[in-house]
């Protein structure tokens, strides 16, 4: 009787050029900081699934940037159940824009989805402002859009800019409105 042979490995395959490993994050499997991109659960899934398509086909040459806004596309569609989520390009941004409604009545608003690791200027800030954010049907009312910082684990953080300081609401607490502090308050930004 022969000895039995120990089946031979197989080397584990590589991970496709271009792409985290498992996922289908940024080209090279990081961001523009090194850091690697969660990929997908299932696989590549996402390099199949029709707005990731085409949000690459855009005219961003960023990936890291295509693969925030569609991080943000999911969260916002399936994690927050927002409405009409859409994405629009800004070339001359080189960004992906979402439009999205929180409410089904509500007015548009502007997500600007970037990776954590993009450093933004002042300067840079007032640009993205001005081009991406929607015109209002009142004159009073100031620009705004949504800042969507994606950390490398696929964590969103939303930072609502507006040009020019807002008066905040009124509280929802009916026992707050009386209060001595907040009329003070409220008369102090009204000026």
């Amino acid at each position: 009787m022969e000895p039995e042979q120990e089946p031979e490995l197989q080397p584990e395959p590589e991970p496709e050029p271009g792409r985290a490993e498992g996922g289908c994050g940024p080209p090279g499997g990081s961001s523009a900081g090194g850091r690697r991109w969660a990929g997908g659960a299932g696989g590549n899934w996402m390099a199949a699934h029709p707005v990731f398509t085409e949000m690459m086909s855009l005219d961003i040459s960023d990936s890291s940037q295509i693969y925030a806004a569609f991080l943000v596309y999911l969260d916002l569609l399936e994690g927050r159940n927002w409405h009409e989520v859409k994405h629009v390009g800004v070339a001359e941004l080189q960004l992906i824009c979402l439009h999205a409604r929180e409410k089904e009545l509500d007015s548009l608003q502007v997500m600007v989805p970037v990776p954590v690791d993009i450093s933004l200027s002042h300067e840079r800030l007032r640009e993205i402002m001005k081009k991406a954010s929607l015109p209002c049907d009142n004159p009073d009312t100031p620009l705004s859009v949504t800042l969507a910082i994606v950390e490398s684990d696929s964590t969103v953080v939303y930072y609502k800019m507006t040009d020019g300081f807002v008066i905040p609401e009124p509280p929802d607490n009916t026992e707050d409105v009386g209060n001595k502090h907040w009329k003070k308050k409220r008369r102090k930004l009204s000026k």
